[in-house]
């Protein structure tokens, strides 16, 4: 039997349900599970959590909206995340980690072999949490602890909180971005930049030849000037790319023609993104962001 998918939005869960969760986790027939903003006791949110950290089909998990609402849950997840080995996108958008919560799940995040997507919008996350998550874009692609180039993580919404020090934030951003070989597509939105923020990253994109392809940075106070000077540097940097690539590597991209960047409306800046992008990194504090079951 193919591996299914549970979506259940904003209800409260019977025992009965968690434990048709459970053992569809443990005969691996669930590849998405959304339990977005549902409530259930303590109990089941462990008995969930101990059958997805053996899953071996789960690619999906999103627990936006509270769900991981209490310390001892972000331990109970932060224990399954470091048994599991299958789960590539994990939303948390809407959960009150705070600083101290990140820590506690950074190093399962960290070493985890699969994850390649993470929403942590809303989160009340601060300072700390920043430096953490700089610290999961090391230089040369590879995660903490492992061997060899992993494939790249995508960042969503990180937390509006952010945009009280958006220009130290910014040049925090600046230093990883630089020194990444993998993030392609980097989104500010709303994070209070001001023009010192911009002139930050076109100077990091005009002198250090990043993988940065798209910059998002609408709703910021940010002259149309700056944007569009930042825009033209990334679409030359990706015009050269395509040309060194040759047409082979222009019809692989076609084949896989899917946005990497959810817009956020027709107010959004966002220079051109090269829909192969391996790494999203989304920093603006909007609202919950638009989950869709796409192929892995």
């Amino acid at each position: 039997m193919l591996p299914s998918s549970i979506q259940i939005s904003g209800e409260p869960l019977s025992g009965a349900e968690v434990r048709d969760i459970c053992r569809g986790l443990r005969d691996n027939a669930v590849r998405l599970l959304s339990l977005r903003g549902c409530r259930l006791c303590d109990r089941d949110f462990g008995r969930i959590c101990r059958a997805l950290a053996g899953a071996t089909s789960l690619a999906q998990l999103n627990l936006n909206l509270g769900v991981v609402s209490s310390p001892s849950r972000i331990k109970q997840l932060a224990e399954a995340l470091r048994t599991n080995r299958s789960i590539q996108s994990l939303f948390l958008h809407g959960s009150p980690l705070t600083d101290a919560g990140l820590a506690l799940l950074n190093p399962a995040l960290a070493l985890h072999p699969a994850l390649v997507a993470l929403d942590l919008g809303d989160c009340m996350l601060g300072d700390e949490a920043i430096n953490l998550i700089c610290g999961l874009l090391p230089p040369d692609g590879a995660k903490s602890g492992e061997q060899g180039p992993a494939e790249g993580m995508n960042w969503y919404g990180l937390d509006e909180k952010l945009s009280a020090q958006g220009d130290h934030v910014a040049g925090m951003l600046a230093v990883a971005v630089a020194s990444s070989r993998t993030l392609e597509v980097l989104d500010l939105e709303g994070t209070g930049l001001t023009n010192q923020s911009a002139q930050t990253l076109l100077d990091m994109v005009e002198n250090y030849p990043t993988a940065l392809r798209s910059l998002v940075l609408a709703e910021n106070s940010i002259s149309p000037e700056l944007q569009q000077q930042i825009c033209d540097l990334l679409s030359e940097g990706e015009e050269e790319e395509e040309t060194a690539g040759g047409a082979g590597n222009t019809q692989e991209r076609e084949r896989g023609q899917e946005s990497a960047v959810h817009q956020r409306g027709s107010s959004s800046w966002m220079c051109p993104s090269d829909p192969s992008s391996q790494m999203v990194l989304m920093t603006s504090g909007l609202g919950d962001s638009l989950l869709a079951e796409t192929e892995m």
